[in-house]
């Protein structure tokens, strides 16, 4: 009977989460049946404390892109573990990599891989690269992740120097659970398959409102000697903080996003400012260039302020 491997990752809508997912994936090919679980920050204790592997079944856990927090989750985990689930942690979040330097992680880990280097996506190809070596195995189809991988790498470190990074992020988060199995059967050529196509058509068209949207609320004022730049947009705020980082200096974007409800903390190229830890402040998480907080009571202000302007219009 084949091992049971379940990997859970940042996704669905992530390019870094899901290809990591998928370099897993590929390189159980033969050897594991394998189980994917997508998770947000938010839904990755409750994700994690599910996983309940066949009784009597050689198991793994891949927990790839993505942390816990609650104390409960650890001792699932652990549990897991003394079951004998061979369990394995890939992250390059900075928040994930400080829990587990102040000791806030009880864990025996079959294999673990926390460093900000790279990201997820790359640190688990590579890692999973020299265990095929150690093993003398050759596998051209993981092989083949090798372009995948680096567009990952690329856009999830806002370092956009690979063509197409960007917009592979795009359909991957339109296609959101499809995304998966799409970018499994990608060739190394990438080449788009009929519904990748497209979602890439269509995010086109919806990132195009977004900016009207965005151009429409944005306003400026002056922390210190950085422009705060805030917005509201419908959908792809990193896209509109990229675009507007080319002609802002020392800037940090705070987007507040209609789709998602949450607020996307990006910067211009030439501002230092971490946004990792604003997010923490904020009770998110992230990047030095790119992180993202819930701010729940922007909800109730912008409540108030449609109440304010309908009533004026009942009198």
């Amino acid at each position: 009977m084949k091992t049971q491997a379940h990997v859970v990752s940042h996704g669905p809508n992530c390019l870094d989460g899901v290809a990591a997912a998928v370099a897993v994936t590929r390189y159980q090919q033969g050897r594991a049946d394998v189980v994917p679980h997508f998770a947000g920050n938010n839904e990755v204790d409750a994700v994690l404390r599910t996983i309940a592997p066949d009784h009597g079944r050689d198991a793994e856990l891949w927990i790839t892109d993505i942390s816990w927090r609650e104390s409960e989750t650890d001792a699932h985990l652990r549990d897991l573990a003394a079951a004998g689930v061979r369990i394995y942690w890939i992250d390059h979040h900075r928040t994930a990599l400080e829990r587990f330097a102040a000791g806030h992680v009880n864990v025996p880990f079959a294999g673990r891989v926390l460093s900000d280097e790279y990201a997820a996506s790359r640190l688990t190809y590579e890692y999973l690269a020299g265990r095929l070596a150690g093993e003398g195995r050759t596998l051209p189809a993981f092989d083949a992740l090798a372009p995948l991988i680096a567009m990952a790498d690329d856009n999830d470190r806002w370092l956009h120097r690979v063509p197409g990074s960007r917009e592979l992020a795009w359909v991957v988060r339109t296609l959101g659970t499809d995304a998966y199995e799409e970018l499994l059967g990608l060739d190394a050529g990438l080449s788009y398959t009929p519904r990748m196509a497209a979602a890439r058509r269509r995010v086109e068209a919806e990132i195009a409102r977004s900016f009207a949207v965005a151009d429409a609320s944005r306003t400026e004022r002056r922390v210190g000697d950085v422009t705060l730049v805030t917005a509201v947009c419908d959908g792809h705020p990193s896209e509109i903080a990229d675009a507007w980082g080319k002609t802002s200096r020392n800037a940090v974007f705070a987007l507040y996003d209609a789709q998602s409800l949450g607020v996307s903390l990006r910067r211009s190229p030439d501002c230092t400012v971490d946004l990792s830890r604003v997010a923490e402040r904020l009770g998110g998480g992230g990047h030095a260039a790119a992180a993202g907080c819930e701010l729940p009571q922007v909800r109730r202000v912008l409540a108030e302020a449609v109440a304010g302007r309908v009533e004026e219009a009942l009198r």
